[in-house]
């Protein structure tokens, strides 16, 4: 695996960029496009990783790919440099890397929530606006279901974990039984 700090160069180099010339939406959008087609054809990043393909085939596969699927001049750059520097196959820990630093510049957090079953609308606005309130941010919920669960959720928002799952509440009820 490639060390934080040399993913850190590229996700933030990326993000600086970004920022100073105001095409973060763009260039999102298109990272996300080139991530579906990385995991749609995994030949391709295969391809690009090989050191028995040279390099400057392997350009001009890329220079294909980006005609084909047209990007802002930021993403076009970034993809070359990632091949150049032979780190393409680190994309998407890259890229999931920048939106994090994106959404932190936002003032966005993330907060993957598991219930028992899906949350209607209505709760997932009346969560997302209590995890809000905690925060001082705006909150993106990434939800989960997991039937073990029985009734409750699971926040986790970073390394933090709120769990308030019914599994978990007659654990620590047999738990305290157990004790006395």
């Amino acid at each position: 695996m490639i060390p934080a700090a040399i993913l850190g160069r590229y996700f933030r180099s990326l993000a600086e960029v970004v920022f100073e010339e105001n095409v973060e939406r763009e260039v999102s959008d298109n990272l996300a496009s080139y991530s579906e087609i990385f995991h749609a054809v995994p030949a391709l990043l295969d391809a690009f990783n090989s050191p028995a393909v040279p390099r400057d085939s392997k350009e001009k596969v890329l220079d294909e790919l980006i005609a084909r699927y047209p990007v802002h001049r930021v993403t076009s750059n970034f993809l070359r440099i990632l091949l150049q520097h032979n780190r393409i196959r680190f994309f998407e820990h890259i890229r999931e890397r920048y939106l994090k630093a994106v959404n932190e510049h936002k003032g966005i957090v993330s907060a993957r929530v598991t219930a028992a079953a899906p949350l209607s609308q209505e709760e997932l606005k009346k969560l997302e606006g209590r995890l809000a309130a905690m925060t001082g941010k705006l909150v993106n919920i990434e939800m989960q279901t997991d039937a073990g669960l029985l009734g409750g959720i699971v926040v986790q928002m970073g390394s933090t974990i709120y769990d308030g799952s019914v599994r978990t509440q007659l654990a620590e009820m047999k738990r305290r039984l157990v004790e006395n």
